[in-house]
């Protein structure tokens, strides 16, 4: 089933971010590798692609997993959960309508 992992960032967290950036990345090629990774981004801080010293308040993951439990265990070893990038991580069901 696909869940998603929904991220909130603590304030002023681009340094923390670009630090635990590319093991972060690693974990996300993990999945992408297995076929199990729909989507993955940052949310940025402004209405921009490249926010610059705005930075970001979040993430969004969509990705398949076997159970609620194991989204969970997956989230809360995330990186950026170690560096103290995420205030708050959210895991739920996601169900995929669209694009078919």
């Amino acid at each position: 089933m696909l869940y998603a992992i929904i991220s909130e960032d603590v304030p002023d967290s681009l340094s923390k971010r670009l630090a635990a950036r590319p093991t972060h990345l690693d974990r996300l090629e993990v999945l992408q590798n297995a076929g199990r990774l729909v989507l993955a981004g940052p949310l940025p801080a402004i209405d921009s692609d490249t926010p610059a010293e705005a930075g970001f308040t979040g993430s969004l993951i969509v990705a398949e997993f076997d159970n609620l439990a194991s989204a969970q265990t997956w989230a809360e070893s995330d990186p950026y959960i170690e560096q103290g990038v995420y205030a708050k991580v959210t895991v739920k069901p996601f169900k995929k309508v669209f694009p078919q």
